[in-house]
């Protein structure tokens, strides 16, 4: 029987941790919210009411959103203004990490499965020894 790597999380973990300066700039982490969010610079500059222009230049680090806007970001894409500006805290979601979390999942599911039934055919041989 084959687990999950038990590494595969600390791998996650370290990958959302190279977010956290001096790793990346608040650029690289605004980019990181809005792909994760499922957005396009367009429909992102359009929910904040602004020209994608002015996104495209925060996310290439040329100017910097007021703090004001950066709570805009944060609930349009779901992490927290902390993690915007520090890349501490709640980031955006990892669909690889989504991934193998659900792939553990499902394993498990199939070993508890088949341990019941093993549970079930030692109980019916108990009962008939």
């Amino acid at each position: 029987m084959a687990y999950a790597a038990p590494h595969a999380l600390t791998r996650t973990r370290d990958m959302i941790d190279s977010y956290a300066e001096p790793v990346a700039t608040l650029g690289d982490r605004l980019t990181a919210a809005r792909e994760g969010a499922g957005l396009d610079i367009a429909a992102m500059a359009d929910a904040l009411g602004l020209r994608p222009e002015t996104l495209e230049g925060w996310e290439v680090d040329q100017a910097e959103p007021t703090a004001s806007l950066m709570g805009r970001i944060a609930t349009v894409t779901g992490v927290s203004p902390v993690w915007l500006l520090t890349g501490q805290g709640a980031g955006p979601q990892d669909a690889s990490a989504g991934a193998a979390l659900r792939a553990e999942l499902a394993d498990l599911r199939r070993l508890l499965a088949e341990a019941a039934a093993r549970v079930d055919r030692l109980e019916e041989a108990l009962s008939h020894g």
